[in-house]
Parts: C-alpha cells; sequence; structure tokens
C-alpha cells in the first residue's frame, strides 16, 4: 500500500489516545462469542433470468463496489491493512472487519481493542481533535461546512481546510469510474447505461445530481447498482458527510408488480398526515417508485455491522422536488432477519397470546412503508430556513428515521382506511412492529437508527401503547393507545422538521434517546437465548456461479 500507511497508523492512534502496539488485542472477553452473535446467509439469486451482457457486467459491479469498500475503511478509521495488520487473533480479526474499526457498532461504538479510546465523532472525515467551536468559527461557507463529499483536514499551519472526496481519493475514483464505465459499455437497457456514465463522471467531480436523476429515470432495468458516497450516518459529528457504498441488485419482476399499485397512492397519504396543512404542503413526484430486489452484494457502508434491508435514495432533497425518491425492498435479507432474528426474539420478549401476530407480511410492510416515508412529509422547512437536513444538522438523520419507521405503520394504517387492504389485521403490524423494535434496539442507542428506536421505544412505552408483564417479562400492544401514539410520534417529529428546530431536535433525542436498565435486562436475556444481533454473508461471484 501507500508510504503514508505507518504515518496514518500512528498518527490515528496517538489522536485516539492510544500507545501503538506491535499486535492488537481484545478488551473484552470471549471475542468469538461476539462474532457468533452474526449469523451467516448466503446472497444470491437466480441468475438465469439475466441475459449473457448483463452476467458479463456483473464482474465490473463487484470490482467497483470493493472499491466503494476500501474506500469506506478510509471513511470510518484510515488504511485498512495498517489497521488489521496488527491483529493476530483470527477472531478479533472478523470482528474487526465485520465493524470496520475497533469501536462495536451494535454496542454504542464501544472500543473493543485495547488502547483505543472513543471513537471521534467525526469518524475520519475531521480531525479527530476537532471541537464543534473550532467548527463553528471556521473561516468557511456553509457550503463547505455542510459538503456531503468532502474531507475537513489541517494544513501544515494546523489550519482546517477542505479536500474533495475526487481529490483525496483520485486514484480510487478513477478506477472504479472506468469500470463503470465498461459496464456501461454492455449495458442493454438504455435507463441503467446512461446511469452508470453519469455515475462514474460523478466520481470523478462530486458532482452527483445528474447520475441521481438518471438513477430515478431508470424504469426498465434489471440489474441495479447503489454506488458512491451514499448515507450520511457515519458522520456523528456534523451529519453532512456520505460513506461509501455499493449494492448490487436483481430485481424481482413478479414481487415488484405486487407493490407497485401503492405508487399512485402517495399524494393522498401526503394529505393525510396528522399535522397542519401548513407541514403537508411538499407534493411526491409523479416519478417515486417501489420496486422489490434480491440483494448479492453487499460492500462498505451498507455492510458495517448492522445491514439495510431497504433503501430509499436519493438523498438530495433537489431530487426529491423534481423527481421524488425510489424504495428499492431487499427481500431476501429482509426474510433472513425475520427467520434468524425476529421470529426468535418473539419467543422471548412478546407475549405468548400476540405471537401469532408477527408475520413476514407485516414485517415486510413495515419495513416497505418505511421507505415510503422517507419519501412524504416535508424536505425544506416551512418558515424559510432552508433545508431540514441543513436546519437538525446531526440530529437529521436519527429524527428522519424516526419518522419514517412511524410513518411506515401510520400508512398501513391509513391504507386500510382506504380499502386497499383485503382482511388486514392491523395488529400484524402493530406486534410487528414492536417485536421489530427490538430487533433494532440491540443496534445499541449510538447510531441514527439507534437513537431513533429509542425514542420511539420510549415514547410508546410512556403512553402505554406498549406494556410489560412483570411476572412474564413479556411486552404487549395495546391497539388504541398504539394508534394513538403512532399518530402523535409523527406529529411531534414531522413538526420539528417542518419548524427545523434543532434545539426540539436534541431535546426529544436527549431525553428519549436511550436505554433504561429494565429494557436493557430484557435485552440481556435476547442475547443469553443465542439469538443473533445480525448477519453476516456469504456472497461474490462464486456463490452466484459466475
Amino acid at each position: 500500500m501507500r508510504n503514508s500507511i505507518f504515518i496514518f497508523s500512528m498518527t490515528a492512534l496517538l489522536l485516539n489516545g492510544c500507545t501503538p502496539q506491535e499486535v492488537y488485542v481484545s478488551s473484552v472477553e470471549n471475542i468469538q462469542d461476539r462474532v457468533n452473535e452474526y449469523a451467516e446467509f448466503t446472497l444470491t439469486t437466480d441468475v438465469s433470468k439475466l441475459s449473457e451482457k448483463e452476467k458479463q457486467m456483473l464482474p465490473y459491479l463487484f470490482e467497483c463496489a470493493d472499491i466503494m469498500e476500501e474506500l469506506f475503511w478510509k471513511d470510518a478509521i484510515g488504511d485498512k491493512t495498517a489497521f488489521l495488520s496488527k491483529i493476530a487473533d483470527p477472531a478479533l480479526k472478523a470482528y474487526a472487519e465485520i465493524n470496520y474499526g475497533p469501536w462495536d457498532r451494535m454496542r454504542n461504538e464501544a472500543p473493543f481493542i485495547e488502547g483505543f479510546t472513543a471513537k471521534p465523532a467525526g469518524a475520519n472525515y475531521y480531525p479527530s481533535d476537532i471541537t464543534k467551536e473550532e467548527f463553528e468559527k471556521w473561516d468557511a461557507s456553509d457550503e463547505t461546512k455542510n459538503s456531503w463529499y468532502s474531507l475537513i483536514k489541517r494544513n501544515t499551519h494546523g489550519v482546517l481546510t477542505e479536500v474533495p472526496y475526487h481529490v483525496a481519493y483520485a486514484e480510487e475514483v478513477k478506477k472504479a469510474s472506468e469500470l463503470l464505465i465498461k459496464a456501461a459499455e454492455l449495458a442493454e437497457d438504455e435507463g441503467l447505461k446512461k446511469y452508470l456514465e453519469l455515475r462514474a463522471e460523478a466520481l470523478l467531480t462530486d458532482d452527483y445530481l445528474e447520475s441521481d436523476l438518471a438513477w430515478m429515470d431508470m424504469k426498465t432495468n434489471t440489474i441495479d447498482f447503489v454506488v458512491g458516497p451514499i448515507e450520511s450516518y457515519e458522520d456523528g459529528f456534523n451529519g453532512t458527510r456520505s460513506a461509501h457504498s455499493g449494492q448490487i441488485l436483481i430485481k424481482d419482476w413478479e414481487w415488484s408488480k405486487k407493490v407497485e399499485r401503492f405508487n399512485s397512492l402517495l399524494p393522498e397519504l401526503q394529505k393525510r398526515l396528522p399535522v397542519a396543512d401548513e407541514y403537508k404542503q411538499e407534493q411526491p413526484a409523479a416519478n417515486s417508485d417501489n420496486n422489490v430486489y434480491d440483494v448479492i452484494y453487499y460492500a462498505g457502508d451498507c455492510n458495517a455491522a448492522g445491514k439495510n434491508i431497504a433503501i430509499n435514495l436519493p438523498n438530495d432533497p433537489r431530487v426529491h422536488e423534481q423527481k421524488g425518491s425510489r424504495k428499492l425492498q431487499l427481500r431476501n435479507a429482509m426474510q433472513a432477519k425475520f427467520d434468524k432474528i425476529l421470529v426468535p426474539i418473539s419467543t422471548v420478549l412478546i407475549a405468548e397470546d400476540q405471537r401469532k401476530n408477527i408475520t413476514f407480511n407485516a414485517f415486510f410492510e413495515n419495513v416497505m412503508f418505511h421507505e415510503v416515508g422517507h419519501g412524504l412529509g416535508v424536505k425544506s422547512t416551512i418558515n424559510g430556513k432552508g433545508f431540514v437536513k441543513d436546519n437538525l444538522k446531526e440530529y437529521y438523520s436519527s429524527m428522519e428515521e424516526g419518522k419514517a419507521d412511524i410513518l411506515g405503520v401510520f400508512f398501513v394504517y391509513q391504507l386500510n382506511e382506504m380499502g386497499e387492504f383485503k382482511d388486514k389485521d392491523l395488529m400484524d403490524n402493530y406486534v410487528t412492529f414492536m417485536a421489530g423494535l427490538f430487533r433494532s434496539i440491540r443496534f445499541g442507542a449510538s447510531s441514527a437508527h439507534g437513537k431513533a428506536n429509542m425514542v420511539r421505544f420510549n415514547y410508546f412505552m410512556d403512553k402505554g401503547a406498549f406494556t410489560r408483564n412483570e411476572e412474564t417479562e413479556t411486552y404487549a400492544v395495546d391497539f388504541n393507545k398504539m394508534t394513538e401514539a403512532m399518530n402523535g410520534l409523527a406529529a411531534e417529529i414531522i413538526t420539528i422538521q417542518g419548524n427545523g428546530d434543532y434545539d426540539m431536535a436534541k431535546s426529544m433525542t436527549d431525553n428519549l434517546g436511550i436505554i433504561k436498565p429494565e429494557l436493557q435486562a430484557d435485552l440481556d436475556r435476547i442475547g443469553k437465548a443465542g439469538i443473533p444481533r445480525d448477519i453476516v454473508f456469504n456472497q461474490g461471484l462464486s456463490v452466484l456461479g459466475l
């Protein structure tokens, strides 16, 4: 690798309060037990539905995704080789690879390697010793400070300076761009071809708008590729820098047709939001779509510890205003988490008489409409303060995830009221939602998703929507109180977003985004039962037989 590896490694360790060691050792007992918390699952699909050229395209996409993998290591900690080369214990190395560093993403980023202290909030996007005060006083434009696609470094005089991704990672993005061009040459679908070509250009310029718009226009492609700097959850300092990621997807046309009919109902769902009219004036774009896929490869950010099972993109509000967003349901990954995690959790924590309400259809619907929820509500404040994202800063991601999750169930309720479902038992969605929270809460309360999970759980407990039986140590849903709490929390979050109210977002997160001792004891029972915390993948071209 590069000559800077040793320099980076020493610098990163010293900045994190560490003494450089020849060999890293675990700071927790039985690290293999933590590795075992991740159940293996094989990612595959029916490759016979791909054309010969589509099969030939896949190796280029896999190689490009692997570059995103390397770049996410740089996002998270620095140089992968320098870090992993100091780990001799196979179990410790496996767990470090799952977490992309020495901090446990499922345990509030607690370090599990001796010598490492708390993870810098800004990961590797900023100097690890940067302070909020220094950042706010920095003589730079808001556009620079809130950029999605740049690093903040110190120059030789110790002054903060911006380095665009395409400059910092020039060698890597050049190679990734070339691979996308080669894939585009094989693309038979014109929409996919245009997207790959524009994405190749975007990697070299950090201007992703046109490629995002082209991605929105794709309708007839079987292969999909989510690639580049995508989500900003890794940036806990300012909530803006985007992490590198690559996911390869194969469209399930049969399942996609089942959910297609909901796309036309988005304007009506927007009207039904439980807030004042001024908070629901934005119109969902007609191009928004909702489809189902088999995911065949995870690389980078999407592969870190807790794996995503659905996608709602792009994140750029300019795209939302023009074309809406696309919702991608990852059915095979979703089924894996339902079978291996959600159902076993229900046997431990859900009241026996409500376990019958845990169903895959309800889980699929809740996740699918979670992604729909991202596209509705408000993207711009109602008081002229600009985009919600820019106003809520580091609380934007957790507020947005909380909104989407509660709106997922809210929309199922509304669609049932509209007669869109036949023989629907809403208790299936309510109880499956509650069980899903226990699954997600195990991710910890440090991430955006984790904070959002805890805000919802504590809100519902406070409102009596969830109750705990002290004798059986199990939880049950109260239907009427759940409906009221669902509406109430949705209204509160959308109002905070619409007002761009940073202080209220902080207050809600500080007060409700915590795991209380009783809940932690119940979560510990899940762990003692040997239920996986999440999944790891057996994946790649060889798995597909290609």
